[in-house]
């Protein structure tokens, strides 16, 4: 029990600045789609997709590299940690020197010839992320988790101030026609959504600012040998990582492609606008995963070395899947009141994507889970090869739907893609490194938390009080169950 309340104390302080964090990001989402139309959001949907796939591919598996060669006991952890750096800041350089040299060319790719500047933008966003993503890693390995929590608020109070400046005053105001000394400096309006993006650029700036001390500790020399070595380890952690990113967000650069010549360019960023604000309500067990993550990584390394932990890794899924049924269910209890997040009515034509992408969601943090067996027997390969069997899924699926479904086809793709994850992983893992999962609690809590809501659906409509007041008793029902199995039996 120790180990469980040290793994939730970390996870909690990270919750600071990757639940708490990305929950004010989140918040973000109101503003934008109540001052943005169904299409213009389509724009930020888009590039973000393209980000996730950036993000990746710049730090090509080093930060779960530096976990595993940082702890083993024959490497020298501080060349390490330099190595990495080095490795990390020469292909951040080359990778923003070329996006400089063709933005023109990507611009007219991505259909945005007017706005070549996007493409320096994000290339120095994700270089900066890239960079950042050692030093916080670090930060982690020495459990500094409130340096990480203060570095990770730092750039989401930033982000959320400028967007607040530009988009939620100089714009409104600017409509309205008024003008004074800020918004003549600072805003221009042919700008539009791209502020967004400035926002996010400058944050990242301030971030990684933040993180040059740490950056400085790699002092100890570049070792060709030792990179060579994180790099066999690393490159199937970027297959992975990349086919694990296609399974994201290929359906948001699949619908343009696909929806593109057919539609139009105002409707077809209007489905994407519409698919990315119905996604961001359904993200809200990712910002649980992810607090999870940050805290779980470090965590299941250093277990490894304890005895026994393999019954300590099956009683932490128990609790996480009992976390996320229960999100799950909360949300499409109360969706009814939840939808009013998305405040423009033009987006909850796709609100019935949202329970098929939670679940999805539940079934990747499972997956995320599982994935303690590839990581610590270094059979990383594996990890790569279920990623890319999800993708085939994702492409498959969206390709051949998308065209009569659009959106719809990238929920159920999602799904799908997760779900068959999840269950390849567990068999896979119960060869290489039996974890003895109890899987009747497991999928017990999941189909609980489907069929109550599913129960709801049905109740006839007798008002918002009986509507509400039914959802509530259904919801203390399932936490009834969940405390009636999980009490400590008396001996």
């Amino acid at each position: 029990m120790s180990s469980l309340k040290k793994l939730a104390g970390q996870t909690a302080i990270y919750g600071l600045s990757s639940i708490v964090g990305r929950f004010l990001n989140y918040l973000l989402v109101p503003l934008h789609t109540g001052v943005f139309s169904t299409d213009q959001f389509g724009i930020i949907t888009e590039m973000y997709a393209y980000v996730a796939f950036l993000v990746i591919l710049l730090t090509y598996g080093m930060e779960t590299a530096f976990f595993r060669f940082s702890t083993k006991e024959n490497d020298n952890k501080e060349k390490v940690y330099s190595t990495i750096i080095s490795s990390l800041v020469s292909s951040t350089f080359l990778f923003i020197a070329l996006s400089v040299v063709f933005q023109h060319s990507v611009a007219d790719w991505l259909r945005y010839p007017n706005n070549s500047e996007y493409v320096v933008w994000f290339a120095i966003i994700v270089g900066l992320d890239a960079l950042s993503s050692i030093p916080l890693a670090r930060l982690r390995q020495e459990n500094k988790a409130f340096r990480f929590a203060f570095v990770n608020l730092s750039n989401v109070f930033v982000n959320i101030a400028l967007n607040l400046f530009f988009i939620g005053y100089c714009l409104p105001m600017h409509q309205a026609g008024h003008s004074n000394f800020l918004i003549e400096t600072f805003y221009n309006p042919e700008i539009g959504v791209g502020y967004v993006f400035i926002a996010n650029l400058v944050a990242s700036v301030f971030k990684f600012l933040l993180l040059v001390p740490e950056m400085l500790k790699a002092r100890y020399g570049f070792d060709k040998a030792i990179l060579k070595e994180i790099l066999i380890y690393s490159m199937p952690l970027l297959i992975a990582g990349l086919a694990g990113i296609i399974n994201e967000t290929l359906d948001r650069i699949m619908l343009k492609r696909m929806l593109f010549d057919s539609l139009g360019e105002k409707d077809t960023m209007s489905i994407i606008g519409i698919y990315g604000a119905n996604y961001k309500v359904s993200i809200i067990i990712t910002l649980f995963i992810q607090a999870f993550r940050y805290a779980a990584e470090p965590f299941f390394f250093a277990q490894a070395k304890e005895k026994d932990p393999h019954i300590l890794y099956a009683r932490i899924m128990n609790y996480f899947v009992i976390v996320c049924a229960t999100i799950f269910l909360g949300v499409m209890l109360y969706i009814d009141i939840l939808k009013y997040f998305i405040p423009n009515k033009a987006y909850w034509v796709g609100l019935n994507v949202i329970p098929i992408l939670l679940l999805a969601n539940v079934f990747l943090g499972i997956y995320y889970n599982q994935s303690v067996w590839y990581k610590l027997t270094d059979k990383t390969r594996y990890g790569a090869l279920l990623a890319i069997f999800g993708a085939a899924i994702t492409v498959t699926v969206n390709y051949l739907f998308i065209p009569e479904y659009n959106y719809i086809a990238s929920a159920w793709a999602t799904l799908a893609c997760y779900g068959s994850m999840m269950v390849a992983s567990y068999f896979l893992g119960q060869h290489f490194y039996p974890v003895p999962y109890n899987l009747g609690k497991i999928f017990g809590y999941i189909v609980a938390a489907v069929s109550l809501y599913f129960i709801s659906t049905k109740i006839p409509d007798y008002g918002e009080l009986v509507h509400y007041s039914v959802n509530s008793l259904l919801m203390l029902l399932f936490l009834a169950g969940i405390y009636i199995v999980e009490r400590p039996k008396k001996v």
